[in-house]
């Protein structure tokens, strides 16, 4: 029996739920491809998590004066404090805040994945910029590896799953490379933004130095090799992350296969086109994220990954 059928949401919470699933819907269309997937209980906490996520991110987003935003990324967190000392009542104004903390109670999250969180889009506030890549992979597990953590926390494990004890690591590491592409699809916009992901070092190794924010990239700058340089990063990044899939139920498997697979798509178009990102936001068409969802569903994935995982051990 389910968490779904021992104890079904109250109509407050529900209606809290209901209202999280419509931001989900109408914001993350990537991330709702996948948690469609998902039965009701676990979709509804995804729900949940991305509804706060969102309002963190929108808050680091926005055109608020810094110190505003600072503000509110600790009344935020503050926030996230009553989640976690189970302060919220399902009358709360807040629906968010009611999703969440219901969602807290049904399954072990991480509720800490959401303070890193703050703590990375904090980062963002101030104007950080990254060196190296071990730089930025402590700002990607704020903003993407905790995600991956605090997903796993919904999902679970399946019990006796070889190397279970590794699932959050291997989490932590596909949100590495869910937030690697998300840069090297962005990093026009980002750049017309002020902001700057790309590790300094590899910047400078491919002549681009000087950034993304102008219409043609300086003489000498070999942009495509840049772009292929941190597409084989994130190829190493799936790749390890994905040892993740065999230790998952079937749904769960299938949800993290369709959000995974979206972005590994985006990433191959990348591939092949690296001026496109500097034309505009590179996506996938609809009928080619629902492919992926259903090859998700059918566990592809997850089979191979499972027989690539043997292959290394034998």
């Amino acid at each position: 029996m389910t968490v779904e059928e021992t104890a079904r949401p109250s109509a407050p919470v529900q209606a809290a739920y209901s209202y999280c699933e419509a931001v989900t819907g109408q914001q993350a269309r990537n991330f709702a491809y996948g948690i469609r997937l998902l039965p009701a209980d676990k979709r509804q906490a995804m729900s949940a998590l991305y509804a706060f996520s969102r309002r963190v991110d929108d808050i680091g987003d926005g055109t608020l004066a810094p110190e505003v935003k600072r503000e509110r990324l600790e009344a935020t967190r503050t926030l996230l404090d009553r989640v976690r000392k189970d302060d919220v009542d399902e009358d709360d104004t807040d629906p968010v805040a009611v999703a969440l903390a219901d969602s807290a109670r049904r399954f072990p999250i991480p509720l800490e994945g959401l303070d890193e969180l703050i703590d990375g889009v904090l980062m963002d506030v101030r104007g950080a910029t990254y060196r190296t890549w071990d730089d930025l992979a402590v700002y990607c597990r704020c903003v993407a590896g905790a995600i991956g953590r605090l997903s796993l926390g919904v999902f679970g494990t399946q019990p006796g799953a070889a190397g279970a004890h590794r699932a959050a690591a291997y989490a932590d590491t596909l949100g590495l490379a869910l937030q690697l592409t998300n840069i090297l699809r962005d990093v026009r916009e980002d750049a017309g933004n002020g902001r700057t992901y790309l590790p300094a070092d590899d910047l400078a190794r491919f002549g681009c130095e000087d950034g993304f924010a102008a219409p043609v990239l300086p003489s000498g700058a070999d942009f495509a090799g840049l772009v292929h340089f941190e597409v084989r990063r994130a190829r190493a990044l799936f790749a390890e992350g994905y040892r993740l899939l065999p230790m998952l139920d079937r749904r769960s498997g299938a949800c993290v296969a369709a959000m995974a697979g979206i972005y590994r798509r985006l990433l191959d178009r990348i591939e092949r086109d690296p001026a496109a990102v500097l034309r505009g936001r590179v996506s996938l068409p609809g009928p080619e994220k629902a492919y992926v969802a259903v090859r998700g569903l059918s566990g592809l994935d997850a089979r191979h990954i499972a027989r690539s995982t043997v292959r290394r051990r034998t």
